[in-house]
């Protein structure tokens, strides 16, 4: 069972903004078959093509802005709540991605381009996803943190732990300025301390969630502090 803590944008909003962007891009794309592109692609129907690499600009945006189709959702099992990078979202967004050089491939193929505007369109539409999205996804592929009533677990890349609550002697909420929880540490009764980064985790989405399930279920382990503190 999940539970959604942030939805997508109504279908209503998204088609509508998502046909704007599609209709500047197309036009602001026209620039691709100027000059002598213009020449040898009479007869062709520019536009097509225009729209073809408006389409990209589209999913592009659906990659990077992930309220279009992406709700954020808690897992609960039980008396488990287990915040994460969610996989499946990864793997849709990686199909999307696939669809952007394919159709400037075939852009490139059918058309002839201004190979400036050209290279300069399909790097942004190429890079952006890879640099914004899909490499810190595939990074913090199995990062998660596991809360029960009585266990905390967390994977942050290579380091990784399980602490019983008994062992826990605090529970440090680490805040920034806009009082929104970045990260946790834990002090351990034996004195050692633990920092969980959620920034690299790649859990910005949960915050406040995390933050109010610690503060719910552990609040006599809770202390805030000020994260440059």
């Amino acid at each position: 069972m999940a539970k959604i803590i942030r939805s997508t944008y109504p279908k209503e909003i998204s088609i509508g903004l998502l046909l704007l962007v599609l209709v500047i891009t197309a036009f602001l794309s026209l620039r691709i078959f100027d000059g002598h592109a213009a020449r040898l692609n009479e007869g062709k129907n520019i536009y097509l093509a225009a729209a073809m690499v408006g389409s990209a600009v589209v999913i592009m945006m659906l990659v990077l802005w992930e309220e279009f189709l992406f709700p954020i959702r808690v897992k609960l099992d039980g008396d488990v709540v287990v915040f994460q990078n969610h996989r499946s979202k990864l793997k849709k967004q990686a199909m999307i991605f696939c669809l952007i050089p394919l159709i400037f491939i075939a852009v490139y193929t059918l058309y002839a381009v201004n190979l400036l505007a050209f290279s300069i369109w399909a790097a942004i539409c190429i890079i952006s996803p890879i640099a914004g999205k899909l490499i810190s996804g595939i990074k913090n592929y199995n990062d998660f943190l596991k809360l029960t009533d009585d266990r905390l677990e967390y994977k942050n890349n290579e380091k990784e732990g399980g602490f019983e609550l008994k062992h826990v002697q605090q529970i440090v909420l680490l805040k920034d300025e806009t009082k929104v929880l970045h990260k946790i540490q834990l002090i351990l009764t034996n004195g050692q301390s633990v920092l969980i980064d959620l920034d690299e985790m790649e859990l910005e989405d949960y915050c406040v969630s995390i933050d109010e399930y610690l503060n719910t279920h552990y609040k006599t382990l809770v202390k805030e502090a000020n994260a440059a503190e």
